[in-house]
């Protein structure tokens, strides 16, 4: 039976949290500022993410390409497109890698012509509307509403103003976890949590029964 009280419910979050806090940005080698490089670098893997493929091939496919010195928006659009297939390829990222070889192209050409290189300037020109830039993002190709929640998900660590920000799948996974379905109210039951962090483990619940049932264990321990 499940504890549904505040104290069970703190419970199956610390669980969570020890065996999955973590985001994706950092899973893939990102170390999240609010600088142009590593912002650009999570786009990317909100466009590899965004595909039906399981995020840990997303996640390698981030690290080959990043490896491969295509970590800003120049560096990716003056690789050629065939430079961008073989890293996706090394990082197993095979069945979507021509299609999304060409969406970081022209993706990675957008952010140049629009922003300059640099996507502190898309949050400032929407000016603190969270929907606005979603907006913004769904213009760049491969990012549709998935990768711009992905995006916004992970980026509000360092980008305040969109916090707390969890989206659908995040949410579904507190639902999964018998938690309240408030982002205010998950974040009090996880005490002095970065947002973003509670967001990716709750997400990791929603995509995987394993992990949901592994907390629910511990919790219960």
């Amino acid at each position: 039976m499940t504890d549904t009280s505040e104290s069970g419910q703190r419970a199956v979050v610390r669980a969570l949290l020890d065996g999955h806090g973590r985001t994706y940005a950092a899973e893939a080698g990102i170390r999240l500022r609010d600088t142009p490089q590593p912002l650009y670098q999570l786009l990317v893997l909100s466009v590899l993410l965004s595909a039906r493929i399981r995020s840990s091939v997303a996640v390698d496919a981030a690290r080959e390409l990043f490896g491969a010195g295509l970590r800003t928006p120049l560096r990716m659009a003056d690789a050629t497109w065939q430079q961008r297939v073989n890293a996706l390829g090394r990082g197993g990222y095979r069945r979507y890698d021509e299609r999304t070889s060409t969406q970081l192209g022209d993706g990675a050409r957008l952010v140049v012509q629009e922003y300059r290189g640099d996507l502190r300037r898309l949050r400032d020109q929407a000016r603190g509307d969270v929907a606005e830039v979603h907006r913004r993002l769904r213009k760049v190709p491969g990012i549709g509403p998935a990768g711009s929640d992905i995006f916004v998900r992970e980026v509000q660590g360092v980008w305040p103003e969109t916090a707390p920000y969890f989206g659908g799948k995040a949410l579904q996974g507190a639902a999964d976890l018998d938690l309240p379905g408030s982002p205010d109210e998950l974040l009090r039951l996880a005490g002095d949590v970065d947002p973003g962090v509670l967001a990716a483990a709750l997400v990791r619940a929603a995509l995987d029964p394993k992990v949901v049932r592994s907390t629910m264990e511990q919790a219960r321990a």
